[in-house]
């Protein structure tokens, strides 16, 4: 336990939401995207196009470590044949479309109540994630009464760089002023996650065991997270009531 953690950043695709598959929610989500592009083709060969664009964009940018504005993403990696001036407008509803495509994302249920605990305990709180859209984790926050808890909210769709680089890591801490040495990280990729967090020089990684994470991207033997959890609630064993001079904060 690192008792100078002042800041609790944490991941949300798999750490503080999981996605349930809803198959009738799914296909309500394709054909909808299909109707506001306009989509004239079949739908098998649009999504077949969609996909393959959507993996070269997904390849450029976990190598460079750069993440498109949701503008850019659909206009030049996934729909760069159809107007510009009519895709840029719509990118916002449209990224929240493909996701659904998923499935629903719900959070996980001891999600809220730790984190108003960690709030009061003293602790610093924000989000660190990798993400194309720009308002789904935002709107998602406040329709859960979660919004006053957090102190930054730092997404790569919209601060431009991804996880692991460490830039998002550091400007996360530089939003709420505290040290990196005195910030943990919660996420629940045992590669990208821990790698990130300690080439920023956070003082503590906590890892979320995922198994859809786990399946897609085993632990590897070279990074080690500092502690291991399995439910959201553990933190609360982590961090304790902070202490400022003596008294608790």
């Amino acid at each position: 336990m690192n008792q100078n953690i002042e800041a609790v950043f944490l991941d949300v695709g798999n750490t503080l939401r999981i996605v349930i598959e809803d198959p009738e929610f799914m296909r309500q989500a394709k054909k909808d995207l299909m109707t506001l592009v306009g989509v004239q083709e079949p739908e098998k060969d649009f999504f077949e196009g969609l996909e393959t664009r959507w993996k070269a964009y997904r390849k450029q940018s976990k190598e460079s470590l750069v993440e498109a504005s949701e503008k850019d993403l659909w206009t030049k990696w996934l729909l760069p044949s159809y107007p510009a001036d009519k895709i840029g407008p719509l990118s916002g509803k449209l990224t929240r479309l493909w996701r659904d495509r998923d499935g629903r994302r719900v959070p996980r249920p001891d999600v809220k109540s730790t984190v108003i605990e960690l709030h009061k305990r003293g602790y610093i709180l924000g989000i660190i994630a990798n993400t194309i859209t720009e308002t789904e984790i935002p709107d998602w926050m406040e329709a859960d009464g979660l919004t006053q808890y957090f102190k930054a909210v730092v997404l790569s769709s919209k601060v431009g760089t991804r996880k692991p680089g460490p830039e998002i890591y550091w400007e996360a801490a530089r939003r709420v002023g505290v040290d990196p040495a005195k910030c943990a990280y919660v996420g629940d990729n045992p590669v990208r996650d821990v790698e990130g967090t300690q080439a920023a020089g956070y003082g503590m990684m906590i890892l979320i065991m995922e198994p859809a994470t786990l399946a897609k991207e085993p632990p590897a033997a070279e990074v080690k997270p500092d502690c291991t959890i399995h439910t959201m609630s553990e933190l609360l064993d982590i961090f304790p009531v902070r202490e400022t001079k003596g008294k608790p904060k």
